[in-house]
């Protein structure tokens, strides 16, 4: 059991590393770091992953000056994907399969947010 641990640990690490790191050419994230369920890379980032048309988890709860990631881990034929606010405060434009936009939050509030081309897909940042 403490070895399952362990190597879910891994896991969720390395997919925080993939997910933050500095590569300009190909996928930031494979399918398989998206599915592991890591919403907290540490005290001021978090990740949002958008795979089966949702976005995962769809409420994220922030402290101020906290910054949000988006990893779109849908498979690589599917539709791009936004992240876009429903007031004016961001639009990342489409992010195809692998892709990520990270925005920071320097004051509080409620944000709701939706993707521009499926409008269904709908979430909030709080931030605290």
């Amino acid at each position: 059991m403490k070895a399952a641990l362990t190597a879910l640990t891994g896991l969720a690490l390395a997919a925080g590393v993939a997910c933050f790191s500095d590569r300009t050419a190909g996928p930031v994230a494979s399918l398989a770091e998206c599915r592991v369920p890591v919403t907290v890379i540490d005290s001021m980032h978090y990740l949002v992953a958008i795979r089966d048309f949702a976005f995962h988890p769809d409420s994220l709860a922030v402290p101020v000056g906290a910054t949000v990631t988006w990893v779109n881990c849908e498979p690589p034929a599917t539709d791009a994907h936004s992240s876009t606010s429903d007031a004016p405060a961001w639009d990342s434009g489409l992010f195809q399969s692998g892709a990520r936009f990270s925005r920071t939050f320097p004051s509080g509030g409620t944000f709701p947010y939706h993707c521009s081309v499926h409008t269904y897909m709908i979430a909030k940042v709080v931030v605290q």
